[in-house]
């Protein structure tokens, strides 16, 4: 009631502020001209295949790799690096997941026919949204543009993929005029258990998803607009075969008001302020698993609301976007423990003790025009992030007299400088800011790692990480290809990581011990990309990617999760209403892995996938159909990211039909 009624206030405030709003009559398009703009944004799909999620697009991403504990909610690492060191928000909204074994990624609450594009930041360029490490994924909704004239339009989209009997629909629609514009989508996807290489089923690998969104924006006046948007999400009867329990129930509610204001004179371009509200719920168990000897519960909960608010200035040749972010997430989970009768219950414990967080800060991000063929971008933010832990008594276990709230200052600076000479681009860069525990990291109690098989028990008074980071580029762009190499490298103070505890004993009964989240004194983190394009033809365009990344602790011993050199080449051809892909990529052999976090080496690997579309008219309706193969020789491989080696999928032939209205 508390959440509710202070969204109420808020959006009340907004409301009323912009019917006071003075009105202008000098520029009566300007709101339609600059959201016509704002709308033309790629589709999320990539050229292998049309139907992609959310994790398969991030996927297609040099600096995006994902942990897998089976086939859905994959975890994103950016730069090699755990989703505690990156922001992930929804059109600038901070949402928490409420699952201690982060089986609910920021990106599982989507869907992609309901975003337009996904803006990934690398390093502390991502400090807009707040504290950050590796850097910032900000997952951008479609918005649809005012128009002159009453405007329809639509997409629905089916498909069925062979391997695990995947079925899959799709449908958006809009409907826009001068002063309205709705948008709304709603997808879903259910597959059962897919099969390895060696066609062995991979059992609880099956999910069910279901996801809708709807937004509506009202012109209020000529040069200002106000927009509310919700996504509901639920997913059940999802399986993770590299866990010992499965999701039976999720879901998700993300709602938003945002009011914007345009301005036609001065160096004020923009006013865009947004309070949101989001809740998540989330439920796994093992009732799927009567091999285990107990039993366990460990529901979750997470409830977010907030502030955003934003202008954009410009004057001559500076350009410049301010940001204010504030949030409170109370973030709670619990762990059950029953014998083979679960009518009686043996064991309760608080594994997130009902921990607040509270943050805000300011952040600004800038953009110097000094000539025609040289820029410099600089900017930075400041945080103050508060903690707050309800049940104190579980961290004092480990911890005796560590405080029950805990105050943290984030700061954060950036600076870039690009150059353009002919067909030669350059850039280099530098960054350093903090970041504070997550969640688990500063209060967690007894959360089981399947990964290495330890207990986590979290540490209040772990220091704030701390980054230096550098970054370059160099690249050439001629008539028909370009090639463009990046690098970056970051020097982690206090970085934060699980070591084996001396006290304590295992509490889940396949624990093989306990560690505790504790600070190195440093660690680092390398990553190169190099991507090449050519045309050999008019329709013929052939693209490659090399990626290769180091990380090493204070000792230097390898960090887990860091991606072995990889590869990616493709290959596309078109005629007429017809096109063809065909890619290779793969991972040669983790040579680099790290016995103490839980790794083994794993295998080269390599998949080979085509696809084939048919573009065509039913009346005025564009459709396309597409069919493909994915690992086309069934390879049986698994990754350095799949949890406890889990086997990948093996051939899987899929099918899509689009038809756009």
């Amino acid at each position: 009631m508390r959440i509710i009624t202070i969204a109420l206030l808020l959006i009340t405030t907004i409301v009323s502020a912009q019917t006071m709003q003075k009105k202008s009559d000098s520029l009566g398009v300007a709101l339609d001209e600059v959201v016509i703009i704002a709308a033309k944004k790629k589709q999320l799909e990539t050229e292998m295949k049309m139907a992609v999620t959310v994790d398969e697009f991030l996927a297609s991403s040099n600096n995006i790799s994902f942990i897998k504990r089976g086939a859905y909610a994959w975890e994103p690492l950016l730069n090699n690096m755990s989703t505690e060191r990156s922001t992930v928000t929804i059109d600038g909204m901070h949402i928490f997941g409420a699952c201690t074994d982060k089986m609910d990624p920021v990106t599982s609450y989507v869907e992609s026919n309901n975003l337009s594009e996904i803006d990934i930041k690398s390093g502390q360029e991502g400090s807009l949204h707040g504290a950050t490490v590796a850097g910032s994924i900000n997952l951008k909704r479609k918005s649809t543009a005012f128009t002159f004239e009453e405007n329809y339009k639509g997409a629905y989209q089916t498909g069925f993929e062979f391997n695990n009997n995947q079925f899959f629909n799709l449908a958006n629609a809009s409907y826009s005029n001068k002063k309205l514009v709705v948008d709304a989508s709603i997808a879903h996807r259910k597959a059962n258990n897919y099969k390895d290489g060696n066609n062995d089923e991979i059992k609880h690998s099956q999910f069910e998803k279901l996801n809708a969104s709807i937004g509506i924006a009202y012109k209020t006046s000529e040069l200002s607009s106000l927009k509310v948007d919700a996504i509901f999400d639920k997913a059940k009867d999802v399986g993770f075969p590299a866990l010992p329990m499965d999701l039976s129930l999720s879901r998700a509610l993300i709602t938003s008001v945002a009011y914007k204001q345009f301005f036609d004179k001065g160096t004020l371009k923009v006013w865009d302020t947004k309070v949101y509200f989001n809740a998540v719920e989330h439920y796994m168990d093992d009732t799927t698993r009567p091999e285990n000897l107990v039993h366990m519960d460990m529901p979750g909960w997470s409830t977010t609301y907030g502030l955003v608010s934003k202008i954009n200035l410009k004057k001559n040749d500076f350009s410049s976007e301010i940001q204010l972010n504030i949030y409170d997430n109370l973030s709670i989970a619990e762990m059950r423990m029953y014998p083979q009768d679960r009518s009686e219950r043996t064991m309760f414990a608080y594994s997130w003790p009902w921990v607040t967080t509270r943050y805000a800060g300011l952040s600004t991000s800038n953009l110097l025009e000094i000539s025609e063929i040289s820029q410099f971008n600089f900017g930075g933010s400041l945080g103050l992030n508060y903690n707050y832990s309800k049940y104190a008594e579980f961290n004092w276990i480990f911890h005796p007299g560590a405080p029950q709230e805990k105050t943290r200052l984030l700061p954060s600076l950036h600076a870039g400088y690009t150059l353009q000479i002919n067909k030669y681009n350059f850039s280099i860069g530098t960054g350093y800011g903090h970041r504070a525990p997550s969640v688990s990291e500063g209060y967690g109690y007894y959360i089981y790692n399947s990964f290495d098989r330890y207990d986590y028990i979290g540490n209040p008074d772990l220091k704030n990480e701390i980054s230096y980071e550098v970054n370059a580029s160099a690249g050439i762009k001629i008539e028909k290809g370009s090639l463009q190499a990046k690098v970056n490298y970051f020097y982690i103070k206090n970085y934060i990581i699980g070591r084996i505890l001396s006290l304590g004993s295992p509490m889940n009964y396949q624990s093989v011990g306990v560690k505790g989240y504790t600070s190195l004194d440093n660690a680092s983190l390398f990553n190169f990309s190099l991507d090449a394009s050519y045309n050999l033809l008019d329709n013929l365009h052939w693209k490659g990617t090399l990626t290769y990344a180091r990380g090493l602790d204070d000792h230097k011993n390898n960090l887990p999760f860091i991606r072995p050199l990889s590869y990616q080449t493709s290959l596309h051809f078109s005629y007429r209403n017809f096109g063809f892909l065909t890619s290779l990529n793969g991972d040669f052999t983790q040579a680099n892995y790290s016995p103490e976090y839980g790794e083994d080496e794993t295998l080269s690997y390599k998949n080979w996938n085509i696809s084939a579309d048919y573009t065509f008219y039913i009346k005025d309706y564009k459709t396309v159909f597409q069919v493909g193969a994915e690992n086309i020789f069934n390879e049986y491989y698994s990754t350095y990211a799949d949890w406890g080696n889990i086997p990948r999928m093996g051939r899987n032939v899929f099918t899509s039909l689009k038809i756009n209205f």
